[in-house]
């Protein structure tokens, strides 16, 4: 039988971002705090030089507290799918040991992005589980500087809201934006920015 000699597959998240979040028994008491913390953290991860300029995270929305923080790790995990959203969701997951965010018994999830998910994103929050979806800057923001979203749908919205996924746009999305031009203007490395170029 022939097997592959495949590597290790692990990715984690930046080692300031423990000392970086608040205690753990911190109650965000609105959309603004919960969104200034993952705009806070993609400024962060500029500033550490540990991934691109978008943060995540996802809250208990009827506790205010928060589940697991996220961040762009794309360039130095050497993985596509290392975008925040992906990494928030996927620690949430982990630590509430579920594949579901959704399923009965578990919190009532919401995730908070810095940038409204590219189409992977979208994706990955629709098969999570979450129940709402808040967003910074937008789709249009993210390509001004040259990041490809992929080819997702106009209707995006109204398809996350036909299964149960509230959408809140524009929290806070001149200051993500801020984000996103510190980090052209830094010449950090925009990835993937192909844009229906690949033949």
């Amino acid at each position: 039988m022939k097997t592959i000699d495949l590597p290790e597959f692990r990715v984690a998240l930046p080692d300031w971002i423990e000392s970086f979040l608040p205690e753990p028994d911190h109650v965000y008491s609105s959309d603004e705090e919960k969104m200034n913390l993952a705009i806070r953290l993609a400024g962060e991860n500029i500033r550490h030089d540990s991934g691109g300029p978008f943060g995540a995270a996802v809250f208990d929305k009827n506790t205010g507290k928060l589940i697991a923080p996220g961040v762009n790790v794309v360039v130095p995990s050497q993985w596509s799918g290392g975008h925040a959203e992906v990494m928030a969701l996927a620690w949430a997951q982990m630590k509430l040991k579920t594949h579901d965010l959704g399923a009965n018994g578990m919190p009532y999830c919401e995730l908070f992005t810095s940038t409204e998910p590219c189409v992977m994103c979208l994706g990955a929050s629709i098969w999570s589980g979450v129940r709402r979806v808040v967003c910074a800057s937008r789709d249009e923001d993210a390509r001004g500087c040259g990041f490809d979203e992929g080819p997702k749908p106009g209707n995006w919205r109204s398809e996350l809201e036909s299964r149960g996924i509230e959408v809140t746009q524009d929290i806070l999305r001149e200051k993500a934006v801020d984000v996103l031009n510190e980090y052209v203007r830094l010449g950090k490395p925009v990835y993937n920015a192909r844009q229906n170029k690949l033949k």
